[in-house]
């Protein structure tokens, strides 16, 4: 098929949207490729049409294990064969997954860029029929964006084992200096970059200086109908202003990371079928979310950068009618955010220190635990050695970078199981042991293919359909498991960190500390930045842009800075066609004051009031106490 009989016959669109088409014939004629597309601008089908008009499989390197997850059910629902390969798995199911990759029919291998670290993987890719490697959030692999991921520098080397493969690089927000970097970490063979424009000319973006955010809040959800997103920093302050807008009349639910995937897709669901009017969230809430009728995003903190706030904002207004980006500031944030600042890069000692403690933590002995993974619970952790998370978070960070270990911020992986024995051996099983045959019979309808790969289960169905509790069917598998007929993995929410070398004593542990100062750099020009963008009376469109190195763009119009010019224009012009209207009514006689406003057409009666206030300090007109005159 043609790209065009691809993207009708799968997607079921007759065009493609601005740019894709270039992209995807640039990769289709084998070149390195890196892509600015804004959010929503359909970054998935310039890697996806091009890997079905070729023989072969693409490898999708993405750090978002959500979105990741919902990209391989969207091509499964197509018919298109595809896989995702996270931390938490086991060893057996990444085996079973890699081997379908070789020797199967998929199309697709999804890849954590941790993952890229493991021998096993990239020992395997070297047999796969690869027909192009795609980078997401491809900003991840350059140290001066906004979000940093360590791991991603190790993509480079599925060059080395597929040197002929082009790689598209895919990202919605990048300036001049991060595009060069992609490039070069990326080892493309020339510059290539297809950028659409930053500019979002049906968004507002407005700033307003507010001491009762509370207050304003309200106001907004009042003033502007639709739906919204409101972003707060704290998963406490979501069910707080969620239960806010509750009792003051508005449908709102919270959403946050620490919520179970179930709780998070209900209230996804309810938020884009419009039952639930406000979401109330932590940047946690949003990515590859394409609801396209958003009608204003508020942040309610400062963002961490500028970067992380036009994808936020560009959430809203994605069917290209009018929306407002609302950012909630004053002075005091400034200083909570320079303070904040301050505590939240950690020194090569407290790294070591928390290095320690997590050891500890997970009971690990020194010169083990190379490549297993442990589920964190970083509040426990924190509140158990007395650490501060934000600190933590960083420290876990640069302990990436120098690849002790990986951390991810937050994995789900539902339950899922295999059956370790034939099925004839399994049948066997059944007639020896009749009292298992009935739950066996129920697992065996309720799920196929459970004999070749993994098989996602929810143990709550398999409850109902076998009239068991929740808790004899998890002790039934887990029986299951010790009798060597099947193995089971049950679902795990919780961030996540695997060790890639065994763990060192605190003495062996270097740490780059050079690097975190540059860190330290970049993280304070970005925060100086978003300072900058909420004090600065400019045209607060050409402030984004120009941060994305637009720099002679047009002023949009319609944000608060131009509407305020645009009004302070239309009051001159007002307050001048009134002088003319006073200066010709008294020039044929004097007039009362009440008189005069009366005998105005033009403006507002307090306009007329001003202007005539303004000409008598002037001396262009006088007054007798009773009557005005010239």
């Amino acid at each position: 098929m043609t790209i065009q009989q691809i993207l009708k016959h799968y997607w079921n669109h007759d065009a493609f949207r601005p740019l894709q088409e270039e992209i995807i014939q640039s990769v289709l004629l084998g070149r390195d490729t890196l892509a600015l597309l804004p959010t929503g601008g359909g970054k998935s089908v310039c890697f996806q049409v091009p890997a079905l008009a070729k023989e072969g499989i693409c490898l999708v390197i993405s750090p978002l294990i959500a979105l990741m997850k919902d990209q391989v059910e969207n091509l499964k629902a197509k018919g298109i064969d595809a896989v995702s390969i996270v931390s938490g798995m086991s060893k057996r199911e990444v085996d079973i997954a890699l081997d379908n990759c070789i020797y199967g029919p998929v199309k697709f291998l999804y890849l954590s860029p941790e993952r890229l670290l493991s021998e096993l993987v990239r020992e395997r890719i070297k047999y796969m029929n690869v027909n192009l490697i795609a980078v997401d959030e491809a900003h991840c692999i350059s140290q001066w964006g906004y979000d940093f991921r360590p791991p991603y520098l190790h993509i480079a080397d599925l060059r080395e084992l597929h040197p002929d493969v082009p790689v598209l690089a895919l990202t919605a927000t990048a300036t001049v200096e991060v595009r060069d970097d992609i490039q070069q970490k990326l080892l493309f063979k020339q510059s290539n970059v297809f950028k659409q424009s930053f500019e979002r000319k049906n968004i507002s973006y407005v700033v307003q200086n507010e001491e009762n955010k509370l207050r304003k809040l309200l106001d907004i959800a009042k003033g502007v109908k639709g739906s919204g997103i409101v972003y707060v920093r704290s998963r406490k302050e979501t069910a707080e202003i969620a239960k806010f807008y509750t009792e003051n009349g508005f449908k709102a639910d919270f959403y946050h990371a620490g919520l179970t995937m179930d709780q998070r897709s209900m209230k996804q669901e309810s938020w884009k079928a419009n039952r639930t009017r406000i979401i109330v969230a932590t940047n946690a809430f949003g990515m590859g979310i394409d609801k396209p009728d958003v009608r204003f995003v508020i942040h309610k903190d400062l963002p961490e950068s500028l970067e992380a706030y036009y994808q936020e904002a560009g959430r809203g207004g994605r069917d290209e009618q009018k929306a407002y980006a609302v950012l909630l500031y004053n002075y005091a944030d400034r200083i909570k955010n320079e303070k904040k600042f301050l505590t939240n890069f950690p020194s090569v000692d407290e790294i070591k220190l928390i290095y320690h403690n997590l050891g500890n933590y997970f009971q690990l002995a020194y010169g083990t635990g190379e490549g297993v993974s442990f589920d964190l619970d970083l509040s426990d952790f924190c509140t158990r050695f007395k650490l501060d998370p934000t600190k933590t978070l960083n420290a876990l960070k640069f302990l990436e970078k120098d690849e002790y270990l990986s951390f991810n911020e937050s994995v789900f992986l539902p339950s899922r199981f295999r059956f370790e024995v034939m099925n004839e051996q399994l049948y066997n099983f059944q007639i020896q042991n009749p009292s298992w045959d009935p739950f066996i019979k129920t697992i065996l309808r309720s799920y196929g293919g459970s004999f070749e790969n993994y098989v996602r289960m929810r143990e709550h169905d398999l409850a109902r359909r076998s009239n068991l509790s929740v808790q004899q069917v998890i002790e039934g598998l887990k029986q299951l498991q010790e009798m060597n007929i099947l193995n089971y993995l049950s679902q795990t929410d919780q961030p996540q960190v695997t060790y890639i070398r065994p763990r060192q004593h605190n003495n062996d542990l270097i740490i780059n500390k050079r690097y975190i100062e540059e860190r330290k750099a970049t993280a304070r020009k970005k925060m100086e930045a978003v300072f900058a963008y909420a004090e600065h009376k400019k045209c607060r469109s050409q402030m984004l842009l120009a941060y994305f190195d637009e720099i002679n763009a047009d002023k949009c119009g319609v944000c608060d800075i131009c509407l305020e010019e645009k009004r302070q224009r239309n009051l001159a012009e007002t307050a001048d066609n009134i002088t003319d209207e006073i200066v010709l009514l008294l020039s044929t006689g004097s007039l009362t004051i009440g008189a005069l406003i009366t005998s105005l057409k033009t403006g507002a009666e307090k306009d007329r009031i001003e202007t005539i206030r303004l000409l008598l300090d002037a001396g262009k007109i006088k007054t007798d106490g009773e009557r005005y005159y010239l």
